[in-house]
């Protein structure tokens, strides 16, 4: 497993909540429910972000939340760099931009993260592709031949090209991913579901010790625990099970 990307336990680690709400209050009415416990690792999506701002971002930082900003950055490098310049100043742990945008947008951004911030800079998540594809959204609408899969290897090969740290996959991915390029890529999975959820519009979703299981590092859950009657007792199911899980494995 990569090493941990937080200063929580490295149990905490593996899990970040997706605050996947319209507007701050939502949010932060649900991180309320940690006031008297260790704060959770969260993840700020682009829909907030657009509402709540940087500020309301760095408040988080100072609050003592590790903050994964997926921001998805996808624009000429000159762009994308500036963007990042800004962003690593924020404190964020975690920050993605899309693989599609090439070897030239990476390494801009990693170099303006790394003259923003120095040592103190955001790790960098290539985006390969979404959970939301299937091959026939590839190959008829992208006009991509080949396999997501297929896809998702070359974006990896460029994202580990481009000193990214990381990158995000679906589960099925993640272990086939590091035995084909590096064991030291952070692999990041979104669309976590628990039995008998709805998917919703992911298509390539997992069960948290499937994607453990199959050798993710990070998991990204939104609905499953903002959703449940108690957030806070499915947060801790969810990490309970990814233990269990974790413990398989050695």
């Amino acid at each position: 497993m990569a090493e941990t990307v937080t200063g929580h336990s490295a149990l905490r680690d593996r899990v970040a909540i997706a605050l996947d709400f319209p507007m701050r209050e939502e949010a932060e009415a649900l991180l309320r429910r940690w006031s008297d416990r260790e704060k959770p690792y969260i993840k700020v999506g682009m829909q907030l972000f657009y509402t709540a701002g940087p500020d309301w971002v760095k408040s988080l930082v100072h609050d003592g939340y590790s903050v994964f900003l997926d921001l998805k950055l996808h624009d000429i490098p000159h762009t994308v760099a500036g963007g990042v310049a800004s962003v690593a100043r924020l404190g964020v742990k975690l920050l993605t931009l899309h693989a599609a945008g090439g070897s030239q947008m990476m390494k801009a951004a990693r170099e303006a993260a790394v003259e923003a911030a120095g040592e103190e800079r955001p790790r960098l998540l290539a985006v390969t592709q979404l959970t939301s594809t299937d091959d026939r959204m590839l190959n008829e609408e992208l006009a991509i031949p080949g396999t997501v899969r297929d896809s998702v290897l070359n974006l990896a090969h460029l994202a580990k090209q481009a000193e990214m740290d990381g990158i995000v996959c679906s589960g099925e991915e993640a272990a086939w991913i590091k035995g084909k390029i590096s064991t030291e890529l952070l692999t990041v999975t979104p669309g976590i579901r628990l039995e008998g959820e709805a998917t919703g519009d992911q298509k390539r979703v997992m069960t948290p010790e499937a994607a453990i299981d199959g050798g993710s590092d990070l998991l990204v859950v939104g609905r499953p625990i903002t959703r449940a009657e108690d957030p806070v007792a499915a947060y801790e199911t969810i990490l309970e099970r990814v233990e269990r899980a974790g413990r398989k494995q050695i």
